[in-house]
């Protein structure tokens, strides 16, 4: 069903109406407005305060010395939705959208931040990020098949929830022998397109350094790829069941002599796993490269760039913007024990986090410097699980392959849905990552006409917002028109509409008698860039 020219002209309004509450006094910030009824502008709070926490001094003195001006606060009611979709990759409720705007006491956003990162939807979210990473496809051309992509996904799961130590995690994936769907850490060697050391020893110098070893002269590589040069696989009785394993056979009677990548030799006894040492060079804490690339991946996750630079390519001569923030975030996770969970608290706690997206200065430097908070779109599991949300709808995802499953309950958020062979119109159109290389640049988030279209016109969108239980509820007759909008941009936005957007929507309402006003302003918010995009 297309929508009228009507309909049209209210979402260009609503549109322009943002636009406008956005730029107050030309980006100085406005005084908050009153959380029971309108705000006046809905992107930005109160200025920066005196930097407390030591992320904060490090990125606001590299400002100052830049002669920089941060962005004001983000307000609480983007601070409420950047953080449920930063740490759980879906929306907050109307309940407790409305319930943080209320609440007076001056640390509730710490407090949000603690009961967030408590929640099992914070694993679900981060286990969407490390399958991108470790590759988890049962087909081609990864070829994990179901039942070793269902036990990997299980134990990456469970490692966040349990909040495994770092870097016991990676030594794990690193050391572990046996069956991939007994042993599911060894899915990592096999997640990798060709078996042979050179293209093993890329993909951890890639996952778990940040750096492409294709690009290294021809010595280093083959120097790092005989760590790997004694892994071995053997299948059993059992269909597609495989054993990885250190295969002593490959080694001779001598010690095996490399080098490690920062250039030390090692002489590896015959009959010692290759692999085990390597895992003690890296994770060891005077490793040059360990603590920085997991910084920087989980800096790169929450603020869009890394603090090192490409997540997918930390060269060596290519300084950080802020080499003190990243000494810092590396002191920190060591110090912490490699605590992921803490460093995310850390981050986000701060107000280098928390800034608003509207910058203060036109300086070009200012974003690789986070002076302000970047605008993002939101990925492809994350956009239809908050369409999903809203509406009360459901996707439906299955498989072709016929075991060990064929339908994908309905009440399963996409975020945690286990295989990338598993795919539907929607996530292929938005840009999901195929997980055929483990970079972070597989994932496409770049907006197309096609994208544009679907959500203004397809059937598939008409759909939920015309049969979607949670919408109904939303829209219920015994509800003043007042409670309906406010109730509809918290579900939408997580913030209530500005009067201006009132006066629109009663104008569009009191023209259009005959139409369902409650459902045209959910399409309206839907294809507005407030929703689509992080900010």
């Amino acid at each position: 069903m297309q929508r009228s020219p009507t309909m049209r002209a209210m979402a260009l309004a609503l549109a322009a109406g943002l636009a406008l509450a956005a730029l107050p006094g030309r980006g100085e910030p406005s005084a908050p407005a009153a959380r029971t009824n309108a705000v006046v502008n809905p992107f930005e709070g109160g200025p920066v305060a005196a930097p407390a926490c030591a992320i904060d001094k490090a990125v606001f003195r590299n400002l100052e010395r830049l002669g920089i001006l941060p962005a004001s606060l983000c307000s609480d009611e983007v601070f409420v939705r950047r953080v449920y979709l930063d740490t759980t990759g879906a929306l907050p409720t109307v309940e407790e959208a409305r319930a943080f705007l209320a609440d007076e006491r001056p640390d509730k956003r710490h407090a949000l931040i603690d009961r967030l990162l408590a929640r099992d939807a914070f694993a679900d979210y981060w286990s969407l990020k490390w399958c991108d990473l470790l590759r988890v496809k049962s087909e081609f051309p990864i070829n994990l098949w179901p039942n070793a992509v269902q036990a990997y996904h299980r134990w990456i799961l469970a490692s966040l929830r349990q909040n495994l130590p770092y870097d016991r995690f990676v030594r794990e994936l690193l050391t572990t022998s046996g069956s991939n769907f007994h042993d599911p850490q060894v899915n990592f060697y096999r997640a990798v397109q060709n078996k042979e050391p050179p293209a093993l020893a890329q993909a951890v110098a890639l996952t778990f350094m940040g750096v492409r070893a294709d690009r290294w002269p021809e010595a280093r590589r083959n120097a790092m790829a005989a760590f790997f040069s004694q892994v071995g696989y053997k299948a059993t009785s059992e269909w597609k069941e495989e054993i990885v394993y250190f295969d002593i056979s490959k080694a001779s009677n001598a010690v095996l002599q490399t080098t490690f990548p920062d250039g030390k030799p090692v002489r590896i006894a015959a009959g010692q796993d290759p692999r085990e040492v390597f895992a003690d060079w890296l994770v060891d804490v005077r490793n040059p490269w360990f603590a920085r690339n997991i910084v920087n991946r989980v800096w790169f996750w929450l603020l869009g760039r890394g603090a090192a630079g490409d997540p997918d390519d930390l060269r060596e001569d290519v300084p950080p913007a802020n080499p003190e923030l990243l000494a810092l975030l590396e002191k920190e996770l060591v110090a912490d024990r490699y605590d992921l969970r803490r460093l995310f608290r850390s981050i986000l706690q701060s107000q280098a986090y928390q800034l608003s997206c509207l910058p203060r200065s036109r300086d070009p430097r200012a974003e690789a410097a986070f002076a302000y908070y970047p605008v993002r779109r939101l990925e492809a599991e994350v956009l239809i699980d908050a369409i999903d949300q809203i509406t009360g709808s459901a996707e439906n995802y299955s498989s072709i392959i016929p075991e060990p499953y064929t339908f994908i309950p309905e009440d399963q958020n996409t975020v945690v849905l286990a295989d990338a062979s598993i795919s539907s119109p929607f996530l292929d159109l938005f840009g999901r990552s195929p997980r055929d290389s483990g970079l972070e640049a597989e994932r496409n988030s770049r907006p197309t006409a096609a994208q544009c279209l679907h959500l203004l016109n397809s059937s598939n969108i008409q759909r939920k917002l015309e049969q979607g239980a949670r919408l109904r509820i939303l829209l219920q007759a015994q509800k003043k028109p007042r409670e309906i909008v406010d109730d509809l941009y918290l579900a939408i936005l997580s913030r209530y509409p500005t009067e201006e957007e009132r006066k629109t929507v009663a104008a569009y309402r009191q023209a259009n008698p005959t139409r369902r006003p409650g459902i045209d302003l959910a399409w309206t918010l839907i294809n507005s860039a407030e929703f689509q995009y992080r900010h």
